[in-house]
């Protein structure tokens, strides 16, 4: 998608829930093996009283729509950033939500909203992303 056909308001969306193994694979790839995402007896006795998934693996929907949908192949993040409200679980669904708050045509930048919801639309995660569109 060009930078001509964003528009204010406009948004994306993906649902995905994170299994055990998207867990292991990400704490593997990262080098982020707190317990607290990969031993059920560890996170049990935690504040969460279960295994939760990696703040930065859920965010990574965020990059999946940017690069990939909105705007598109080609998109150069430039920054993020992130608050994590609330926890996600393993299996938890998830609604990543993307979406443009302003345009800066003249250097083809784009501010989006970025924010992941729970299937009662709480605020799992919220944020914004500069990225330039090419």
């Amino acid at each position: 998608m060009s930078f001509e056909d964003l528009s204010i308001g406009m948004s994306c969306q993906i649902v995905k829930s994170f299994s055990q193994d998207d867990v292991k694979a990400f704490a593997d790839l990262s080098m982020d093996n707190n317990p607290i995402h990969l031993d059920k007896e560890f996170a049990n006795n935690s504040i969460f009283k279960q295994n939760i998934v990696h703040g930065f693996l859920v965010g990574s929907l965020f990059s999946a729509i940017i690069g990939t949908k909105m705007p598109g192949e080609g998109s150069i993040y430039l920054s993020q950033n992130m608050v994590f409200r609330k926890p996600v679980y393993w299996n938890q669904l998830v609604r990543a939500v993307v979406k443009v708050e302003v345009l800066y045509p003249e250097k083809q930048r784009v501010l989006l909203s970025t924010n992941c919801y729970d299937s009662d639309n709480n605020v799992l995660i919220e944020g914004t992303a500069l990225v330039k569109v090419v």
